[in-house]
């Protein structure tokens, strides 16, 4: 109870206001504490949201272009003399004088070079002193024999004297053919003191000077002359096994070469190895080509491309989209999810820098232009559409 000023009575009633302030101050803190708690939470996903964001690697993706030309198979060939010959020294001795110098176009038996060969030359007047000897010595048994079967017919000699002179005569003979005989060997040395192309083509190698030992008495063989006849080219090609069954003689291809980017250049299939090559897995083949102006270089590069019905377009993609594991070659992708997806794939031609894609891949799909090592299926990842591209990072 309370008097008329709303003070308190003795019974212990609190008053009815300072109640409702009590109800409303908790029901204020409650509110406080609950809005803390949800602010609490929010900022807390918010941050795991953004902390997710920060840790997934971000990656583009590309759009992998096509072979091309469906009937078009391009291969990297290497480019042959159609003779090539590295000349030594077929005798010891010092270079006198060379007459040709690389880039000489020289005719079949020009002379390159000249040899000083004085052991050589001592050699010959030995043999032929040997031979003049023996001469004069088979033509003394020659006529002492004659005059032994003479005696023999008045039997003023024995049956057994004669034989043994006409058999010394013979062997005198016989000593005139082995003298003439090394002579002769000499002499056809001495004829190699010349070096000589072995056929008409171009010098492309002079690696001896004057005075310079060669021959079998220097320290280090090397050759003389390199010569090469470029008025027609080898190219040698290694096809991949999928398209040997297509290789046949007469099968007609087209050249590129990069130092004439204008131009094309016809060459022919002529042979091939009929074997695959164990290490590249690839089969050999031999084209051959006219050489106008030779333009064609021995020993360069070119880009041959033939004609190859129904061979199908084939997708091609960058080589650092590969992902290599020990099953075998993959492509990533990513999934609408935001989530890695890895795609099995077979590899055809190596382009350099880009792969052939034969199957696997179906035209259209994006993959991650250079995945990490580390990707693995189903990872999550943030895609970056500012850097996609097409067919290359």
């Amino acid at each position: 109870m309370s008097d008329p000023h709303g003070l308190p009575t003795g019974d212990g009633t609190p008053p009815r206001g300072l109640a409702s302030v009590g109800v409303v101050a908790g029901v204020l803190a409650a509110l406080v504490i609950g809005g803390g708690i949800y602010v609490r939470l929010r900022d807390g996903r918010a941050a795991q949201v953004s902390s997710d964001r920060t840790a997934a690697p971000s990656v583009h993706l590309i759009t992998p272009t096509t072979s091309g030309t469906a009937n078009e198979l391009v291969l990297p060939g290497t480019m042959q003399a159609w003779f090539t010959a590295h000349i030594y020294a077929r005798v010891g001795g010092y270079v006198r004088v060379w007459n040709k110098d690389i880039g000489a176009d020289v005719g079949q038996n020009a002379a390159l070079a000249v040899i000083d060969t004085p052991e050589l030359d001592q050699q010959i007047i030995q043999a032929r002193a040997t031979l003049d000897r023996v001469r004069a010595e088979a033509t003394l048994a020659r006529s002492t024999a004659a005059r032994w079967n003479d005696l023999l017919n008045s039997k003023a000699v024995s049956v057994q004297e004669t034989d043994e002179k006409n058999a010394e005569a013979k062997t005198h003979a016989a000593a005139v053919v082995e003298a003439s005989a090394a002579l002769g060997r000499l002499l056809a040395m001495k004829g190699y003191a010349t070096i000589r192309a072995p056929f008409a083509g171009l010098v492309t190698q002079r690696n001896a000077d004057i005075g310079d030992l060669v021959g079998p008495g220097a320290s280090n063989q090397t050759p003389m002359f390199t010569m090469a006849d470029e008025r027609r080219i080898r190219v040698y090609v290694n096809v991949p096994q999928q398209y040997s069954a297509a290789m046949h003689t007469g099968l007609t291809a087209t050249l590129k070469l990069p130092d004439y980017p204008d131009q094309t250049f016809s060459a022919t299939l002529t042979d091939q190895s009929f074997a695959i090559d164990q290490h590249s897995g690839s089969l050999q083949v031999q084209l051959k080509t006219d050489n106008p102006g030779l333009k064609l270089k021995p020993g360069g590069y070119a880009e041959v491309h033939f004609s190859m019905p129904g061979a199908g377009q084939r997708l091609i993609v960058p080589s650092g989209a590969l992902v290599l594991r020990d099953h075998g070659s993959q492509v990533a992708t990513v999934t609408p999810q935001g989530q890695i997806h890895l795609i099995p794939i077979t590899i055809g031609r190596d382009l350099g820098g880009r792969v052939e894609i034969n199957s696997g891949l179906t035209p259209g799909t994006k993959i991650i232009a250079n995945p990490p090592d580390s990707i693995s299926e189903g990872e999550a990842v943030l895609v970056d559409t500012k850097r996609a591209v097409v067919g290359h990072d």
